[in-house]
């Protein structure tokens, strides 16, 4: 049978709501880039909004390339893609240019690179390759290693220079725990992050006696057969042995400004002109906006450049200033409709390739859209997150639109799939 046109089996309805966030990100970061004289519309190519106008410019022939590619290309190159990715991550500590204090950017004269946000595609690829292998089980310890190398090396490569960066390949957790992986692991992470978190609040032997509660309660209310005092001893001086290690971690491994983030989220310090002026501000932003905002380039919080960084990690404050409960609510339900759609379209592919490629494109969309909307909101630690397709920045908006539309070429081949 021949081959139908991509364009007719193509996902419009992920097509229009990636072109309507776009164009509503462009919007907010125009807003935000003027000042309170500025009030007639203006085109200078060399602010932020200018700059942002030329990536979605090129972002459009990126699309056509993307979609053109064969669909098995990405499946069967996956491996070599993934190395390219890794490559142009260990570059970084040679070539890196330093931009705000981090070595995550490649500069080519006035245009600058950031690899970390194509590599989230590559692993994306290298880990579906590698679990829609047949004789992948994870229910076996040496795949489960292997599958969280392909997750843990970029880490790595990446953690030191871009800590943020690095937290979104964690999510790919949940793609493994989908196909398969022990839920234990899940548990133990999100069990590290509570003692962790009570930790930073508590005198350690309350988080401790708090631990013992909960396993005795645990162990008593389980059934007699599947009780096990030992490993229950075991947990426990395991927990005993993170909860006295968080102070150490806390204060001789994260950096003053990690700190300082925690601290002010965890009410330990209130220091709104300094490290904490950034939520602040963004709180008093959002909350002017009341039900229905101020009205599109009305934001004086805005406008008056009160929010650093407003045009990239703290985009949505313009969001919530100038379109209000409502506007913030449509682009909310922008996000969360894609990515349930994102998963509905995994659920139906044919091939366990694409499916578990699909789900690592949901998880990663999903990790930026809650942990940047949670920062700007004052309930998360600022660790710089972009929001996709809305944050300033070409390589945000060109990483995440492949990452998109290769998912979508293959879905739109899954009619040419046995």
């Amino acid at each position: 049978m021949k081959n139908q046109s991509v364009t007719n089996n193509l996902d419009w309805i992920s097509v229009f709501i990636y072109i309507l966030l776009v164009i509503m990100g462009w919007l907010n970061i125009y807003s935000s880039s003027l000042s309170l004289s500025e009030e007639s519309f203006v085109l200078d190519l060399s602010q932020f909004y200018g700059k942002q106008l030329l990536s979605i410019g090129l972002a459009i022939p990126l699309i056509f390339v993307v979609l053109s590619v064969d669909g098995k290309f990405y499946e069967k190159f996956a491996g070599v893609i993934y190395i390219i990715g890794l490559l142009s991550l260990a570059g970084l500590f040679v070539f890196g240019k330093t931009i705000k204090g981090q070595a995550n950017w490649y500069s080519f004269g006035a245009f600058g690179l950031q690899p970390s946000e194509f590599v989230k595609a590559a692993t994306s690829l290298a880990l579906a390759k590698y679990l829609s292998d047949v004789q992948v089980n994870l229910k076996d310890v040496n795949r489960q290693m292997q599958a969280l190398g392909i997750i843990f090396i970029p880490v790595v490569l990446i953690v030191i220079h871009d800590p943020g960066s690095a937290l979104i390949f964690m999510t790919l957790f949940f793609v493994l725990y989908r196909e398969g992986l022990p839920p234990w692991y899940l548990w133990t992470g999100f069990i590290a992050i509570i003692l962790f978190v009570l930790s930073l609040i508590l005198k350690p032997w309350a988080v401790i006696l708090i631990a013992a509660g909960v396993t005795a309660f645990l162990y008593f209310r389980s059934r007699i057969v599947d009780r096990n005092i030992i490993a229950s001893a075991i947990a426990m001086v395991m927990i005993s042995g993170f909860v006295f290690s968080v102070d150490y971690v806390f204060e001789s491994v994260f950096k003053q400004h990690h700190r300082d983030r925690f601290n002010i989220l965890l009410g330990k310090e209130v220091d709104m002109k300094g490290i904490g002026y950034n939520t602040n501000q963004s709180e008093i932003a959002i909350g002017s906006g009341g039900w229905f905002g101020k009205g599109f380039l009305e934001g004086t919080q805005t406008k008056g450049g009160f929010v650093p960084e407003q045009h990239t990690d703290y985009i949505f404050t313009t969001v919530g200033e100038e379109w209000g409960f409502i506007g913030s609510l449509v682009v909310i339900a922008l996000f969360v409709g894609l990515i349930f759609r994102i998963i509905y379209l995994a659920e139906r592919q044919k091939t366990k390739f694409s499916r578990v490629y699909g789900y690592c494109v949901a998880c990663i969309l999903f990790i930026h859209f809650f942990v940047n909307i949670a920062m700007v909101a004052g309930i998360f630690p600022t660790i710089g997150v972009p929001l996709p397709f809305f944050s300033y920045g070409g390589s945000g908006l060109w990483g995440f639109t492949i990452l998109l539309f290769i998912f979508l070429k293959m879905d739109a081949n899954k009619v040419n799939e046995w």
